[in-house]
């Protein structure tokens, strides 16, 4: 198989980088990987939820980011670059992944499946971009896990992946309480709104 010098410099670097002994705080603790770049807009909201939680993205190996928590982005198709893919998810524990986060839509959506196979025993949580992409993420066979969001839902999959970190990791499972009292404090704050203005009246200003 001929590959491009792009795949091949990025083969390169996944490898290169698993035979570097660095410490878990400079290396990324979730990667978020996607088929097609056409996934983003729905993988976004992976990226989202990660920054609203204090992670900061990796984008050179050298240069990490202050935060103690951080993550990486890469597109990697399980149909056109199978080798990168492969070499994605070999490499993803001796890199320092602890979660990874994979989208993929169609009806063919093999990247979560395949990365959960390959990246073994790290956890991956599959995000179906879309409702016709359901059926191919979730169907693994027994032995072979894969935790999944529904269609869609990258935000609710990075929030389940610190919610994995978090078990090792205390000072995240403060984050996350904080995040969910907002939450709660923001319902609050509208039933009250709503109710004090009357529902035609908080329909004008919404």
């Amino acid at each position: 198989m001929t590959r491009s010098a792009d795949v091949r410099d990025l083969i390169d670097l996944f490898e290169a980088e698993a035979t570097r002994d660095r410490p878990g705080s400079e290396t990324p603790d979730v990667g978020i990987v996607m088929g097609s770049d056409s996934d983003l807009e729905t993988m976004y909201g992976a990226y989202e939820a990660l920054t609203e939680l204090g992670f900061e993205e990796v984008t050179d190996y050298d240069d990490p980011p202050e935060s103690r928590f951080s993550f990486e982005t890469f597109v990697v198709s399980a149909h056109r670059t199978p080798e990168l893919m492969y070499a994605y998810s070999e490499t993803a524990r001796d890199r320092g992944l602890d979660v990874i986060i994979a989208g993929a839509g169609g009806k063919s959506a093999d990247l979560p499946n395949m990365t959960a196979s390959i990246a073994y025993p790290i956890p991956v949580i599959g995000v179906p971009v879309q409702e016709k992409s359901v059926d191919s993420v979730i169907g693994m066979p027994t032995g072979a896990p894969l935790v999944a969001v529904d269609a869609g839902k990258s935000f609710n999959a990075a929030l389940s992946a610190v919610q994995i970190l978090s078990r090792a990791h205390p000072e995240l499972t403060d984050r996350l309480d904080t995040y969910h009292d907002e939450l709660q404090d923001g319902v609050g704050a509208v039933s009250r709104r709503l109710h004090e203005l009357g529902t035609e009246r908080f329909r004008e200003t919404r």
